[in-house]
Parts: structure tokens; C-alpha cells; sequence
């Protein structure tokens, strides 16, 4: 096992596979913030930079690391897991309003009718990988039934993307008490844990190691002092199409791609090996079916009065987002948004009429900015928290290079303030 995947971790004794869950530690790669690229991207940061600067926000990590070499389904190579954010804290049964979108629907949200029906979300949101929606719905279930307050029956809203290249996706080695571990050790406050945890462990982000991300925004006081954070599960993206604060990252990087780090040509047959000569001339990719494929999760929370329609509208926003970092929404990719707002609380509860707070639409392009740009920057942090990872049949994603990133912003003329 790779002494990477400690950093910010807990162990768990929960099995056979190793369970690794979030604690408070700090990231030891640099976040687009440390690196002066918060500043090319624009906005004002929140004190965190991440989603949990909208106050009552938690999140939770469950990850799973195990095995390495062939795959043998049902035994590994294991790279996956579970990420769960409360919009309130895990304490707390009370909904928010929420919305959702879709940019390209290759992919699943479930509990996406009852949301956009009654307006509420009605407890956590979960990522995971494509075939794990199911047990973590259920676990979720089983975790809410035990904490009355919210309607009879249950609806949880859990999305995924998918990391069969890395894992061992069709194994199902996400389990009930890895969502229950993710739910209650969800916390606030300190940065959640980037990259290669939780849902995120063997996401692939524009050729890259990707995973979870996250950053926030603050409005200034004569804006309304609102707070943007947003989190992302990236797992998207054509390498040629990377750009970071406008420079054209993928086009200045564009080797270190997905291999396999075997020279057994049974292995993973026709997967170019890693260390191998680049193939001259380079293939065309335009026309390439599978360019882009994979998906992104975002969830975007605020502190700012909004209404579910607006919501829906916060939502939409985040594309622009991942437009500015070269997704394109693809055909193949599942690109699905959940937007809440933890104000007006209490507004679910049957007591008569209820009496809200709704900002005027006239005031909220600051925080269509403020989606744009945290969602532009959690992208980044998830490709800067990453570390490179080699998963089922030796195949290798390696870490966006910090150096060679650094090196195309000033080519461009876009060279940071480092803080």
C-alpha cells in the first residue's frame, strides 16, 4: 500500500479491505490558493476555501485502497469509495431547498424527482463509484430511519462517476458500513480531504489523477456577504482541453497519460505502456469517440436566501465552470449538479404558513460569479490534491506535475502570486 494515502486519513477496521476515512489533517500538496492561481481565477475565497465555509456544512469521507497487480474480480485491485456532505450537519434533520441540473445525463443522481418536485433536500448527498449508487442509497436509508424528523420514507439523493480503469468496479466493494462510516464521520470546519479520497480514490480528471475537490467564495458586504462552496467528484475531461485560468494547460502537457506500468503485453492488451515512445505521428482525436468520456458531480451549497428556482439557476451556473476548465459536456459524460441553500431553516416544518427569505433576482449575479469561480477552483484542487495512482491491471494515472503547470501559467503570461 502506498504511504500516500494516509495523508489526511484514519484508519478503520472494517474488513478485509482497508477503510480510510477523513480526519482534519491537512493537504500536503499545494491548493490552487497556496499557488496564487485562487487570484487568476478571480473572486474572493472564503477563510477555508472550501465548502464548509457555508456554515453547518460537513463532510465525510470513507476511502478504500487494497490489492495491486491483475485484476481478478470480486478480489481487487480496490480503488474506490464513498463521499457524503450534510447540508446542515449530520446532526441535523431539518431540509434545505435545493435544485438540480444536468449538463450531459450519462450518468445517475437518484432522489433528482422528489427534489425537484417539493423544492427540499431531505438529508445528505453522496458520491460514489457507478455501481455503488444502490448500496449507498440503502445505507443512507438505514442511517436516516434511526433519526426521525424527515418524512416517512426515504429518498436520498447519491451520484457517481465511474472508476473502472483504476478499480475493480464490478468487485462491489463498497459495503452499507462504508457509507456509514463516511455519514458519521462526516465533519465542519477544517478543509475535507482532496484527491484520491472518498468517492474520488480512482477518478482519472482530463488524463490526469483526479477525484474530490472543493473551494468557496465570499460576496463583499455591500454584495449581501454570501458564502459559495462548492464540491466536485471530477472524473472528465479530454487531456487537450485542460485549461487552467484561461491557459491552455493540456496542449503544454501533453504526455504522462493513463498507461499501464507492466511490460506483460496479456496485460491490459493494445493499453500503451508507460515509459514507452509516444506513437509517431501522434493519432487524431478529433473524431475519437471516446475523447472526454467520464463525468463530474458537483455540489454547490450557500448561505445566501434562495429560492429553489433559483437553486435550479445556481445549478446551471456551475457548467460554466467546468467550460472554463475544458469540459465539454460530452456525450459519454455524466455531468449532474445539486445546488442548497442553508437558509431559511425550519421553512419544511407543517406549522401553518410559512414565512421566507428570498434574495431579488436583480441581486444574484455575484453569486452566479461566485459558482463559476469555486467550481473553476474545487477542479483545480482536486487535480493539484491528487497523487499519482496505480490501480487494476497495473494501470497508472500520474498527478498533474505542479512544476510543468506552473511553467505553462508563465508562458502565458499568467505567472502567480504566490501567497
Amino acid at each position: 500500500m502506498p504511504a500516500t494515502i494516509l495523508r489526511a486519513t484514519l484508519l478503520l477496521a472494517l474488513g478485509p479491505t482497508l477503510a480510510l476515512a477523513q480526519t482534519a489533517a491537512a493537504p500536503a500538496r499545494p491548493r490552487a490558493r497556496d499557488l496564487g492561481i485562487s487570484a487568476l481565477i478571480g473572486g474572493a475565497p472564503g477563510p477555508l476555501d472550501a465548502i464548509t465555509d457555508v456554515a453547518g456544512v460537513e463532510v465525510g469521507h470513507t476511502t478504500l485502497i487494497s490489492g495491486s497487480g491483475r485484476l481478478t474480480v470480486g478480489r481487487g485491485p480496490v480503488r474506490t469509495g464513498v463521499t457524503v456532505v450534510h447540508p446542515r450537519g449530520r446532526a441535523s434533520a431539518d431540509p434545505v431547498f435545493g435544485a438540480w441540473f444536468t449538463l450531459n445525463g450519462n450518468g445517475e443522481m437518484t432522489g433528482t424527482t422528489w427534489l425537484q418536485e417539493s423544492g427540499l433536500l431531505e438529508g445528505p448527498v453522496a458520491i460514489t463509484n457507478t455501481h455503488s449508487v444502490g448500496v449507498v442509497r440503502d445505507a443512507i436509508l438505514q442511517w436516516q430511519v434511526k433519526r426521525p424528523g424527515l418524512q416517512p420514507w426515504g429518498l436520498p439523493v447519491v451520484a457517481e462517476t465511474f472508476d473502472g480503469f483504476l478499480n475493480d468496479i464490478n468487485g462491489f466493494h463498497v459495503k452499507p458500513e462504508h457509507a456509514l462510516a463516511a455519514l458519521d464521520g462526516a465533519r465542519g470546519g477544517a478543509v475535507p480531504a482532496e484527491g484520491n479520497v472518498g468517492g474520488g480514490t480512482g477518478m482519472v480528471c482530463h488524463g490526469f489523477k483526479g477525484g474530490i475537490g472543493t473551494a468557496s467564495r465570499r460576496l463583499t458586504p455591500a454584495q449581501g456577504g454570501w458564502t459559495v462552496g462548492v464540491l466536485v467528484q471530477c472524473n472528465y475531461g479530454a487531456r487537450r482541453e485542460l485549461r487552467v485560468a484561461g491557459v491552455p494547460v493540456g496542449e503544454e502537457i501533453p504526455d504522462l497519460l493513463p498507461c499501464t506500468d507492466s511490460p506483460d503485453t496479456t496485460i491490459s492488451r493494445g493499453s500503451p505502456r508507460c515509459g514507452a515512445a509516444p506513437a509517431t505521428p501522434p493519432v487524431p482525436h478529433d473524431d475519437d469517440a471516446a475523447a472526454g468520456q467520464g463525468s463530474i458531480i458537483i455540489v454547490v451549497a450557500t448561505d445566501a436566501p434562495l429560492l429553489p428556482h433559483q437553486l435550479k439557476r445556481i445549478a446551471t451556473r456551475a457548467s460554466l465552470g467546468v467550460g472554463r476548465m475544458g469540459g465539454r459536456g460530452e456525450n459519454s459524460s455524466g455531468d449532474i449538479f445539486v445546488a442548497f441553500s442553508t437558509a431559511n431553516p425550519g421553512t419544511a416544518a407543517d406549522t401553518g404558513v410559512a414565512r421566507v427569505g428570498m434574495l431579488p433576482n436583480a441581486r444574484i449575479n455575484p453569486l452566479f460569479a461566485a459558482t463559476v469561480q469555486a467550481t473553476e477552483e474545487a477542479i483545480v484542487n482536486a487535480l493539484l490534491a491528487a497523487d499519482t495512482m496505480t490501480g487494476a491491471d497495473m494501470h497508472r494515472v500520474t498527478a498533474l506535475p505542479v512544476d510543468r503547470l506552473l511553467t505553462a501559467l508563465r508562458k502565458y503570461g499568467r505567472a502567480p502570486a504566490v501567497r
